[in-house]
């Protein structure tokens, strides 16, 4: 009996790895269900890329105190508010930990189709001032912001999350999820750490995956999904151009279990509860030295592969947004 549960969980395994090479490598494919897809009405805006910059470069300080994380906070609420939105405070206590996320909206124009969710954690860890970890990913969220709210409706909502606390444990994403109604929300594009890369041969690692990881340098934005949502991770994959980052996409079981490495951030919240996710990420400590250091500064920022990275982020809204 126990051998032939063995060889069950086995057979399982290898199925599952299979499925997972596969899409690592079609990051330019489109399922079946996407075959008739037709371009957006709507054109992506252009980022802009000193505003970007400007962002990141404000909010590079360390941010893991309360009185630190408020500094943010009062940043990024005031630049959501200058480009138009109406941000909400959503405190939360968890664990023994007390936090602020940031939640704002832009309604469509069919609220029946539900919403796209653009999230980035805030924080930061006790000594890093987090250039790359997050505060990339919270500058492109605030470029979004603005870009769309001077965009043409579209007929998908779009809200915009910054979390708190994802460093001590996803807490805020995780108080997040919990109150939300799952059927108001179609999918849900996080970003943590978006800005470098490195061209060395072998510079790039991977998780421990049983498939033959495809390049060893480290200049690609990398998609990770859920297999239930594969309309997150193929879009992501269209919004990338020839003078753009390449983008991998690898679409996953759910099963936190086969890969830990790989439910480390802020999307985990939205997959154990069946909602779809996409993380957008330059790999973090698979590529990034500086990862978790005071040394994760802005100079370590390559600025071409950020803006790159931000304008594949617009990209992929537009396109989701108006499905």
């Amino acid at each position: 009996m126990k051998s032939r549960s063995l060889l069950l969980i086995l057979l399982a395994i290898t199925i599952l790895i299979s499925l997972v090479g596969w899409n690592w490598y079609q990051d330019t494919a489109r399922s079946p269900a996407l075959a008739e897809y037709s371009q957006p009405q709507i054109a992506p805006p252009q980022v802009n890329a000193q505003r970007l910059w400007s962002d990141m470069a404000t909010l590079a300080v360390r941010r893991f105190e309360e009185s630190d994380r408020q500094q943010a906070r009062n940043y990024i609420t005031q630049e959501l508010q200058k480009a138009g939105w109406t941000p909400q405070l959503q405190p939360f206590t968890a664990q023994g930990f007390s936090g602020i996320n940031i939640w704002a909206e832009r309604s469509g124009t069919q609220p029946q189709l539900g919403a796209i969710l653009l999230g980035a954690h805030y924080d930061t860890v006790a000594d890093s001032p987090g250039a790359d970890d997050n505060a990339t990913a919270v500058a492109v969220a605030l470029e979004a912001a603005r870009l769309l709210s001077q965009s043409p409706a579209t007929p998908r909502s779009l809200q915009l999350a910054f979390f708190d606390l994802e460093e001590a444990g996803l807490i805020g994403s995780t108080a997040y999820v919990e109150n939300l109604q799952p059927e108001a929300l179609q999918g849900a594009v996080i970003m943590d750490m978006m800005g470098y890369t490195c061209s060395v041969a072998a510079c790039q690692t991977y998780p421990p995956l049983p498939i033959q990881p495809p390049v060893d340098t480290g200049e690609f934005l990398a998609a990770i999904g859920d297999q239930g949502h594969p309309v997150l991770t193929e879009s992501v994959s269209r919004a990338s151009r020839a003078n753009l980052p390449q983008v991998l996409t690898l679409s996953i079981p759910t099963l936190g279990g086969l890969t830990p490495d790989l439910v480390r951030s802020d999307h985990t919240p939205f997959w154990k509860k069946g909602i779809g996710a996409v993380l957008l990420t330059d790999t973090a400590n698979f590529r990034n030295p500086h990862y978790h250091q005071p040394s994760d500064t802005l100079e370590t920022i390559d600025r071409r592969f950020f803006v790159g990275s931000a304008q594949i982020v617009i990209n992929s809204l537009i396109d989701l947004l108006q499905q």
